[in-house]
């Protein structure tokens, strides 16, 4: 699972060319698409996130207003990602424009999907999959750019919520990675962030190995109450 699958999600009914700009917009911002980046087509993007084409051609009509793509003719055209200077990068980024108590609350949300998730995969994890998700956080440990780490973060989020063998819960993480990736991706600039997250991976991973299930949710828990914490801490650095 990358950053993409999430970013090209499929929409929900209401305000859908809103939500996707919106979408679109903070992966511009946060970085979770690069400067020059080739968008899908508009009839790839409206079958990825389940719109229609009209759709689709408003929202990046909003958004060639807005500066943030441009649109390129011929066999090679396209729409791509605008070079954006860092204080319009800062002054646009998305935790700058959330709120505190919509933070916290997201933030609560997740934990409680993560938790429960974690409590059912302690029970349910094989061997096998436990291995797979160990290399998985080896790559996020060996990452050493931010918006790679916020990917890899993102992808051990929803490997790990998958193991709890729930298709409501998967689809829960799902979408609420929607709203989580722009938002963490600029927190893995720091160096001494990124290794603890990664500790507190292992932790996760040594209570499933010992089938502990009130271990994993408090270590699971945990997780979500860093990234929370820093996202706090980062906007009120930039405010």
């Amino acid at each position: 699972m990358s950053a993409y699958t999430i970013i090209f999600a499929p929409i929900t009914q209401s305000t859908r060319s809103e939500q996707v700009v919106e979408r679109l917009e903070n992966a511009i911002i946060s970085g979770l698409l690069k400067s020059q980046e080739q968008l899908p087509n508009e009839a790839d993007l409206a079958r990825l996130m389940g719109v229609s084409p009209i759709t689709v051609r408003e929202a990046l009509t909003t958004l060639r207003v807005k500066g943030l793509i441009d649109t390129r003719r011929g066999r090679n055209g396209g729409s791509f990602v605008c070079e954006l200077p860092a204080d319009l990068r800062l002054s646009l980024h998305p935790l700058r424009q959330a709120s505190s108590e919509y933070l916290a609350d997201l933030g609560e949300l997740h934990s409680a999907i993560l938790s429960h998730s974690a409590y059912l995969a302690s029970q349910r994890t094989t061997d096998d999959e436990l291995g797979k998700i160990k290399e998985m956080v080896e790559q996020f440990h060996q990452a050493s750019e931010a918006d790679i780490r916020a990917q890899l973060d993102l992808r051990c989020l929803l490997t790990l919520t998958s193991f709890a063998q729930s298709a409501r819960l998967a689809n829960q993480e799902l979408s609420i990675q929607a709203e989580w990736a722009p938002l963490i991706a600029v927190l893995y600039q720091d160096d001494v962030f990124h290794q603890a997250v990664v500790d507190q991976y292992h932790k996760i991973l040594s209570s499933f190995t010992q089938g502990n299930e009130d271990e994993a949710v408090l270590q699971a828990r945990k997780i979500i109450t860093m990234q929370t914490d820093q996202m706090l801490q980062y906007k009120l650095s930039i405010n």
